[in-house]
């Protein structure tokens, strides 16, 4: 059989915006076996999740796990073969597709041990956080949830948990919306390691130590209160397929003597960043280079 390739080009998109953004491509190659091998480019800087959906199928099966998500890093990432079956002809298929930022079927652990992100020994006290205006762009969320603390301009921020930068977005806004992450200035945005996203709101990386495709880990400081702000507000969250809007994480936070806890507003906590809990998402090589840990 005489090899053929087709590469499907498509844009991710976000309810709120409506729009395309960033390409990526989906290519499929029948071998000469028959069998057709999918593979997937990601295009952009930031790691993005595929979800394929087979409506119709000839001649093959889809033995994957359904529904079927893919984190695409940046770059190619080999996908499934779909088996000819040896009785029929060519296989044949019609799919949907969609990419989200965020992992779409996140496992999120509800009580993982974040960080308070603030230098280590700082009394730091939280607000109710009232509204998340703009976040969402113009449509509002039916539900959310977020953490705000008080702060200076030039505070430094912590990275509360690892993650990899998908968004660095300072005091104005350019380029298509559709590509971005939310409407907030002054915000960096860090993609956790079970699919979430942690977003920074009124934090500047000013020094661009980091960029987007960065790893970072729990503990690493990734940028400094903006100008003109009294707060840094955190808020945890994902897409989801079921589900029209993102769905939001309440975090407990590590305080004081190592304890873990939902923070309240009228308490004041101490910062401990304790190396057991940085290092819990490291490698053994990683908790060497930047905790000097032999474990």
């Amino acid at each position: 059989m005489t090899m053929q390739k087709l590469f499907i080009a498509f844009f991710f998109m976000i309810s709120v915006f409506g729009g395309a953004a960033q390409p990526v491509e989906v290519q499929y190659d029948y071998n000469a076996m028959g069998d057709c091998i999918f593979g997937a480019y990601n295009n952009s800087k930031a790691p993005l999740f595929l979800h394929i959906n087979f409506a119709d199928l000839e001649n093959t099966s889809f033995n994957e796990p359904l529904p079927y998500v893919k984190r695409l890093n940046p770059g190619f990432t080999n996908l499934f073969t779909l088996l000819r079956d040896p009785d029929g002809g060519v296989p044949r298929f019609n799919y949907e597709l969609k990419v989200y930022r965020s992992d779409p079927m996140a496992t999120v652990d509800l009580e993982f041990p974040y960080l308070i992100p603030f230098v280590e020994g700082r009394q730091v006290k939280v607000f109710d956080v009232d509204e998340i205006d703009g976040f969402w762009g113009s449509e509002g969320l039916d539900s959310w949830s977020a953490t705000g603390f008080h702060a200076q301009p030039g505070d430094k921020v912590f990275a509360s948990r690892n993650g990899v930068v998908v968004e660095l977005a300072g005091a104005a806004r350019s380029g298509d919306p559709a590509g971005w992450y939310n409407t907030w200035t002054n915000a960096i945005t860090l993609l956790q390691p079970d699919g979430s996203l942690f977003c920074y709101h009124n934090v500047v990386n000013s020094g661009k130590s980091i960029k987007v495709g960065d790893q970072v880990y729990a503990g690493q400081e990734i940028g400094q209160a903006a100008s003109g702000t009294d707060n840094v507000t955190v808020l945890i969250y994902h897409e989801s397929m079921f589900t029209k809007y993102p769905l939001f994480v309440i975090p407990e936070f590590v305080v004081d003597e190592g304890e873990q806890h939902i923070l309240s507003s009228t308490t004041t906590y101490t910062v401990v960043h304790p190396d057991e809990i940085r290092g819990l998402e490291m490698s053994k090589k990683e908790r060497r280079q930047i905790l000097g840990k032999k474990r």
